[in-house]
């Protein structure tokens, strides 16, 4: 797994290789990949990935040519945070692996901290 020292943010190579073959699918229009957190979900919050315009001040990760943006905001949430993509019979899809949750949720896409 990559790592960005000052977000501390970890990415799969699987990970990689499927964001760098959406992104050639994807149209040009700036857009990057974004990477956060909102409100909701069963356990209190949910992760975001999902292709956003940038501000000006979102952090903006590279991990073997993908572009990756998060929001200061969101950084707090994202310490430490593994990003996998996983292909398989029972599954198929991007996970998060957050060390710092409290709780989650079945789905895999809701925490607490």
């Amino acid at each position: 797994m990559e790592t960005n020292q000052a977000l501390q943010l970890n990415v799969s190579p699987s990970a990689i290789q499927e964001l760098q073959r959406l992104s050639s699918e994807k149209p040009e229009n700036g857009a990057l990949v974004r990477i956060g957190v909102k409100g909701g979900g069963c356990s209190g919050m949910t992760y975001i990935l999902d292709y956003q315009k940038t501000s000006e001040t979102d952090v903006i990760l590279d991990f073997d040519g993908v572009k990756i943006a998060v929001d200061p905001a969101h950084a707090i949430y994202l310490q430490g945070v593994s990003l996998d993509f996983a292909e398989g019979l029972n599954n198929r899809g991007f996970t998060f692996t957050n060390p710092n949750a409290s709780e989650t949720c079945g789905c895999g896409t809701s925490f607490a901290v």
